[in-house]
């Protein structure tokens, strides 16, 4: 198993433990694939959830530029209840984890495709 394939695993382990759901494997493997070597990171590969500069960047980047939504208070409730979720005390709250479960919020699953 290659080291992005660790990752997955261990993505979809955080998936089932924090979320209580069974990922889609192969939309959880073409969202970490798409953040490219930013995965192998140790810093770039999480989100702090206490950093509002952060969950910005999230907003903007992921949100309303990859997916393609449009700007609203609704994108910023999704990010900071995924968050919530993982548990904000989490400090290995993964990038890939929190994408996926974003996509996943907003029925964005065809960005993938």
């Amino acid at each position: 198993m290659n080291k992005r394939e660790e990752l997955i695993v261990k993505y979809a382990a955080d998936i089932k433990e924090k979320f209580g759901q069974n990922p889609d494997m192969d939309l959880l493997t073409k969202v970490t694939v798409g953040l490219g070597p930013s995965i192998y990171n140790l810093d770039a590969s999480r989100v702090s959830g206490s950093d509002e500069k952060e969950l910005d960047t999230v907003k903007n980047n992921y949100l309303i530029n990859k997916l393609g939504l449009a700007d609203s208070e609704e994108l910023m409730q999704a990010v900071n209840g995924i968050i919530d979720q993982y548990g904000r005390a989490d400090k290995n709250k993964y990038r890939a984890v929190i994408y996926y479960m974003l996509c996943k919020h907003f029925g964005k699953e065809s960005v993938y495709n």
